[in-house]
């Protein structure tokens, strides 16, 4: 008997699913599953599945939240596919399907113009809002859905208007263009932070393949449910408010489900003002739950950073002021009721943290936007200034062990994803 039959000479495994053992069995080298004879017809679909739709080195490769934003994320798409065949429907009629009277000219042009607004509407929302998309992924992400089914909405809507159908599809148009856009951004935004090896283009190629898989589905479920919508704008309707509240509610929790590793404005505002609080570092869960995920329109921040020095200091007196009791990279200012940080040119990631958080310092201070604030009540030059002094010596205090903090917590410190704007400025003081 061969003294070294049964003996385990190696084991492999393929990420955490298939693992396999190699033993001496009659002097032959044999190859089994680990822990059994051999694999389930189960397990060969299962791997089959995974390796066809999910990224190669599935869990490893990619982030922990990404099983439970493609679950909501697969949810959404789904009812959206459905909503899509309820509005496209209602389009054809509108455009004259199934019409004698309708000319091919006419559906044409209405098409085409259609098509027409909306590649401007496109061109016009990356110019203004492209940079925002990094900043705020969550944010536009949820915006993108509310205004997709808005558009459906307006499309379902629009044959029972005839004389204004070409205004309300073209507007639908527009929405749908912006849609794209930053339903796009967003998503390649994600699949950065989904990345754990640099996998960017695996991860979207199994996004693809995963949404064809649902769009697949849904387009199988809309051959039985259009004879049935079919001159039946109560059930469209009924159907339609169905598949939108659940495609509402699925990203609603697709986007509470990521979790962000990298400070934005309001991650590091909420971590920030936690620490200065009770000395507590939130960690990147505890922060993303807190995260607003809507949008606000309008200037509601009293932050503005990378403005040019004219915005923080518009007299050799008030730079004067700005570095006074200042060795930073950065300088700030308070003006028109905005708090303003100019950047230099050598400032690192780290300076960046620290010129937020010593930003949120002073609004913290401030308490509520100046406008709102009686004239007589509002802090004088003066004071801001003076506001602004006591900001620097809060955050060399303080700057510091809340930066080991965050590091030790899981934040990632060698970037940001803070709304920068691209002003830089030098600038040299005088040796006394």
């Amino acid at each position: 008997m061969d003294k070294n039959a049964g003996l385990v000479l190696a084991t492999e495994r393929y990420g955490r699913g298939r693992a396999w053992k190699y033993l001496v069995n009659d002097g032959v080298l044999e190859r089994r599953r680990d822990g059994s004879e051999a694999g389930s017809g189960g397990d060969y679909i299962v791997g089959l599945f995974k390796s066809v739709f999910l990224p190669q080195g599935y869990p490893e490769s990619v982030s922990s939240d990404y099983l439970q934003y493609q679950f909501w994320d697969t949810l959404q798409a789904f009812s959206s596919s459905l909503s899509g065949t309820l509005a496209t429907q209602a389009s054809l009629k509108g455009v004259g399907v199934g019409n004698q009277e309708a000319t091919v000219a006419a559906a044409t042009v209405t098409w085409l113009l259609r098509d027409g607004t909306g590649m401007l509407g496109r061109i016009l929302f990356a110019w203004r809002k492209g940079s925002k998309l990094d900043s705020e992924a969550k944010k536009w992400r949820l915006f993108a859905d509310v205004l997709n089914d808005i558009a459906m909405f307006m499309e379902i809507l629009a044959p029972h208007f005839p004389a204004s159908f070409t205004l309300i599809v073209c507007t639908a148009g527009i929405f749908k263009s912006i849609v794209g856009v930053a339903g796009g951004a967003t998503r390649a935004a994600l699949t950065v932070h989904q990345a754990r090896r640099d996998n960017m283009a695996d991860i979207s190629a199994k996004d693809g393949s995963q949404e064809t898989l649902v769009n697949l589905a849904g387009l199988l479920v809309s051959l039985l449910l259009i004879p049935l919508v079919t001159d039946n704008p109560v059930l469209t309707l009924t159907l339609f408010f169905l598949f939108t509240i659940l495609h509402l509610f699925a990203n609603y929790k697709a986007v509470r489900s990521v979790i962000m590793e990298t400070f934005n404005e309001a991650r590091l505002s909420i971590v920030w003002q936690q620490y200065l609080k009770d000395g507590r570092i939130l960690s990147p869960l505890e922060a993303n739950q807190r995260e607003p995920v809507f949008l606000q329109f309008g200037n509601t921040s009293q932050i503005k950073l990378g403005v040019r020095l004219q915005d923080v200091a518009q007299s050799p007196e008030e730079l004067n002021l700005a570095l006074k009791e200042n060795n930073m990279p950065f300088l700030f200012g308070v003006r028109n009721d905005c708090i303003c940080v100019c950047l230099g040119t050598e400032a690192l990631v780290h300076d960046e943290i620290r010129a937020v958080c010593q930003a949120v310092c002073i609004s913290n201070v401030l308490g509520c936007p100046t406008a709102t604030v009686p004239t007589s009540q509002k802090p004088t030059q003066q004071r801001l200034w003076e506001m602004v002094h006591e900001s620097h010596k809060l955050l060399d205090a303080h700057f510091s062990p809340f930066l080991k903090g965050v590091k030790a917590a899981g934040w990632d410190t060698k970037r940001t994803l803070l709304d920068w704007d691209e002003w830089r400025v030098e600038w040299k003081t005088k040796n006394s």
